[in-house]
């Protein structure tokens, strides 16, 4: 999964204006990529190989048109990671993005550990490109996984609107709950190597006066934040989730 979302990242670059994509044509393509992954994840190949005649020849399919969609996935998430905007009332330093959002239609679309699955290649692959030394791409897959997993799980349960929409509440909820647990013990540390914790609280105080420790900072910037993110992110979802659904199961 790892090489062919970089793949797809290396040739969309490379490409970008000399070629048109169509889906169908990527369809009929991925098998050769997907051999490769196969060598790479025996697990994979188990599953391509399960059952015989043509229940075998199904679930090959089935089996090429998911991991084809994680790496679509994986590689339009590391692409965002690229887009970021400031939090809103936040300093300019503390940024956010939207790659989660790709792991959350995914987490819709085959199942919550695919969706953390998506989470964790996007990191990886940022790491070629962290300043932190991996511990801001450790930070946002916490916070990512929070969101993509639960929701995941309650909609896979029984897909209805209800609890894709009950799913997403509590994800929102949990990825602002381990947001504030991740930048008390995570990220202010690390921030903290570039700017005194009192400039940091001073900072974060110009927004929200009440704001006077770094518990404070957690509790009343990153927790709400980060929920209203998942919340941003959840209503992207549930607007193009039903159209981008066919695409990524194969059934244009």
């Amino acid at each position: 999964w790892l090489w062919f979302a970089l793949a797809l990242v290396c040739s969309g670059l490379v490409n970008h204006h000399k070629y048109s994509f169509s889906v169908n044509a990527f369809w009929k393509l991925s098998p050769i990529v997907t051999k490769r992954c196969v060598l790479v994840f025996p697990f994979a190949s188990r599953i391509m190989v399960a059952g015989t005649g043509a229940t075998a020849m199904k679930q090959k399919r089935q089996s090429l048109r998911t991991l084809t969609g994680v790496a679509m996935l994986s590689a339009v998430s590391f692409l965002l990671q690229f887009v970021e905007i400031t939090m809103p009332l936040s300093p300019s330093f503390a940024k956010m993005d939207f790659s989660d959002l790709p792991a959350l239609i995914g987490a819709f679309a085959y199942g919550p550990l695919w969706g953390v699955g998506i989470e964790l290649i996007k990191n990886l692959l940022h790491l070629m490109f962290s300043a932190t030394g991996g511990i801001g791409e450790l930070a946002n897959f916490l916070m990512g996984s929070a969101l993509v997993f639960p929701a995941g799980m309650i909609y896979q349960h029984r897909k209805t609107r209800k609890n894709a929409l009950i799913g997403c509440l509590a994800g929102s909820l949990t990825m602002g709950v381990v947001a504030a647990l991740t930048n008390y013990f995570i990220l202010l540390p690390l921030f903290q190597a570039f700017m005194p914790l009192d400039q940091m609280i001073a900072a974060f105080a110009e927004f929200i006066p009440v704001i006077h420790s770094k518990v404070d900072i957690a509790l009343l910037n990153a927790l709400p934040m980060n929920i209203l993110k998942g919340a941003v992110i959840s209503l992207i979802t549930m607007l193009l989730y039903k159209r981008l659904s066919p695409v990524l199961k194969g059934r244009t």
